[in-house]
This record gives C-alpha cells, structure tokens and sequence, in this order.
C-alpha cells in the first residue's frame, strides 16, 4: 500500500506533466500568433489588390503570400508534435476538431489565393474567407487557454487571447476600410459594420487590461502609436460621417491601409511581448514544481528511513506513534498546503475561465446563426449585438437565449 506522501508526490509529478504540455501549447500559440499576423497582412494588401482591380499592390501579394506559407509550414509541424493520446489530452476533442477545422482550411488557401490572383472575388468576399479561416486559428488559441490548470498561466493566456481576438477585429477594420477608400463609397451597413468592430477591439483590449499584469499593460502604452492613431481616428469619423456613395477619396486608402498597419504591427510587438511571458511563466512554474517535487521526495525517503529503522511500513508508520514528532508535522503540514494550494488553484481558475466562457458562449451562438440563417460572421455578431442593445440585456446572455433555441432555429 502506497503511503499519503507518496500520493502527494504522484500529484507533484501529475502537475509538472501537466505543466510541460502547458508549455508546448504556449509554443504552439506563439507559432499561430505570427501566422495569423502574416495572414491579416495578406488579407489587407489582397483587398487593396482587389478594390483597386489589381492597379496596386500586385508586387506586395507574392512574398507574403510566401512568408504566410512558411509560417503554416511551422504550424503544421507544431499540430504534428502535439500529443493526440485521448487518455492525456485535456480538452482533446474540442481542440482536435479545431485543429480539424484549420488544416481543412489551409488547404484551400492555394485556390482562394488563384481566385484573388484572377480578380474572380470581392474584397468582401476574400475578406469573408480570410476570417473564416482566422477565426478557426482563434478557435485553437481559445482552446489552449480553456486546458491550461495553473492559475497564473491560465490569466496569461486569457489576455493573450484578448489582445489576439483584438488585434484581429482591427485586422478586419484594415481591410473594410480599404476597400470602402479604394471603392470610394460606403453604406449604412458597412458604417454599421465598421462601428461593431471598433466596440469589438475596446472591448477585447479591456480584457486583456484585465486579466494581464503592470508589464503587459506598460508594454501596450509604450508601443501605441499616437500619430497613426490619430490619422486614424480622423479617417474613422469621415468615413462614419459619410453621407453620398461617392463621399470617399479613394486616394486615402493607403493612408488608412498605412495608419492601421502602423497600429497593427506596434500590437504585434506587444503580442511577441505577451508570448516571451507566457514561455518564460511556464519554464519558472516547471522550475518551480520540480523543485517541490524533489522537497516532497526527500521527506519520503526519509520515511521510509525511519520506517525501516522501526521495523514498519511506510503506510503503517503515519498512523504509528514511534513517527518522529518533526517528520509527522511535517507531512501534515505538506498535505494541508497542498489542499490549501489545490483550492486556490480551483478558485482562481472558475474566475479565469469566466471570462474564456462568455467568449465561447458567444461564438457558438454565432456558429448557430451563421448555420442557421446563413449569415455571415459579422452579420452574426451584428444580430446579437443589436439584440442585446434592444433589450437591454448583456451580449452572452442574450447568446445563451439563443443556443437555448437551438432546436427551433
């Protein structure tokens, strides 16, 4: 029979396993993190490309197309390494059906590219396309964030994940914009549409505010560019002040294709920033739990020491009196840390995984929609917006009404 401090060891060992595979997601997060950066680029220089009728930005399109081809090569690799054994995968099925989703995606990256090349799209629609396949990206991030049990790296990688989901939506600001300048007109809906991805960045950044720590958020303030954000800020206000379709220079689109570019690349610093956090926090936790570990496993040998030295067994020996009165405090005293650690740990998580909840809530209700009334993801989104702002209502409530529909939509 095992002895209570070889248990706690067992435990120790779990945790560091646990740990170790937290630190090869972390990895992977890094590598999808500049991949879905080299495809916001593609997808903003494909809009101007396509806006324009292929005058512009031919040249540009070539090597990113191949810095994006690089970079999937890499994610790849990194899907390829992952420990798919359902018997240790935390969180498996739903990070492996993300994963399913993506290579299904990328595969038909070459054909959406061929159709760009041969102005056989819309910027709406290359754009419809290059946010899907974003967004599925997104979809495994989330996922890492939801498997991760250490507390510390949980909020790591929840503001990770914001300030990603945020960076993104400016990425889709980019390209909208682009292609309204470059067209020379915008409508009401694309006004509208342009407005729901401004509250959408504010609200993602503030969760990355949030739940990230004073190095973060200096990070962000140091690298925030107030001359491109007051270019495009002014730009915004013009194009939301837009009465006529034909009210748009369509000289301005690369000044606004420049200013956001300018905005989008300074929050790539600051996600690299946030991903050296994340790598550094799992290798000191690793550090950490082993030194623990070999603290935990010191005592037991001394157990055992003692127990052979009393002629008993080391399960016997907790509950015998000839137990040294330093050695029995000294276990009591590591099992009720570890019951004091494991329910920090459990609270600290539920609070965490609130707000990683609230944001899955609302993309499977989108899923629903999209489903369901063959909207688009920003049509989706739109609805329950707009849903929430009639009824006065916050928006993952009205996304839990939704999916309680289910079977009527």
């Amino acid at each position: 029979m095992n002895s209570g401090l070889n248990f706690l060891v067992a435990a120790r060992q779990c945790e560091i396993s646990e740990l170790e595979h937290l630190a090869l997601t972390s990895e992977l997060v890094s590598v999808i993190g500049r991949l879905v950066h080299a495809l916001q680029k593609e997808r903003g220089i494909s809009n101007l490309f396509l806006a324009s009728r292929g005058e512009r930005f031919g040249a540009q399109r070539a090597p990113q197309v191949e810095e994006c081809q690089r970079l999937q090569a890499e994610v790849a690799a990194r899907f390829d390494a992952l420990d798919t054994d359902a018997s240790r995968a935390r969180n498996g099925a739903r990070l492996f059906n993300r994963i399913a989703y993506v290579l299904q995606a990328l595969e038909g990256l070459p054909a959406l590219r061929a159709r760009i090349a041969d102005l056989a799209l819309t910027p709406e629609e290359a754009t419809t396309a290059f946010v899907r396949l974003i967004t599925g990206l997104m979809g495994v991030v989330l996922e890492a964030a939801d498997s991760a049990t250490d507390p510390e790296i949980a909020r790591a990688l929840v503001a990770l994940f914001h300030f990603m989901q945020g960076k993104e939506y400016a990425g889709q600001e980019r390209a909208l914009g682009s292609a309204a300048y470059a067209s020379g007109r915008i409508d009401p809906e694309r006004q509208q549409q342009w407005r729901h991805l401004i509250e959408a960045q504010d609200a993602c950044l503030q969760v990355f505010h949030d739940f990230s720590d004073d190095n973060a958020r200096a990070s962000w303030a140091e690298h925030q560019d107030t001359e491109a954000q007051a270019l495009q800020q002014k730009m915004r206000r013009v194009a939301a002040d837009a009465r006529l379709s034909s009210a748009l220079d369509s000289n301005a689109s690369l000044p606004w294709y420049e200013c956001c570019t300018r905005r989008i690349d300074a929050m790539r610093k600051v996600e690299d920033a946030l991903a050296l956090h994340l790598r550094s926090l799992c290798e000191r936790r690793i550090a950490q739990a082993r030194a623990e570990l070999r603290d935990q496993q010191a005592s037991l040998q001394a157990l055992q020491r003692q127990a052979a030295a009393s002629d008993a067994q080391p399960a016997t020996l907790l509950l015998s009196p000839s137990l040294s009165p330093h050695l029995e405090r000294s276990v009591l005293g590591m099992v009720q840390e570890q019951n004091r650690r494991l329910q920090a740990i459990s609270d600290e998580l539920a609070t965490t995984r609130a707000a990683l909840n609230e944001r899955k809530v609302i993309e499977r209700a989108k899923g629903l929609l999209m489903a369901s009334r063959k909207l688009s993801e920003e049509e989706a989104h739109a609805m329950l917006r707009q849903t929430a702002m009639n009824q006065g209502r916050k928006l993952v409530d009205v996304a839990n009404t939704v999916l309680t529909m289910a079977d009527l939509l």
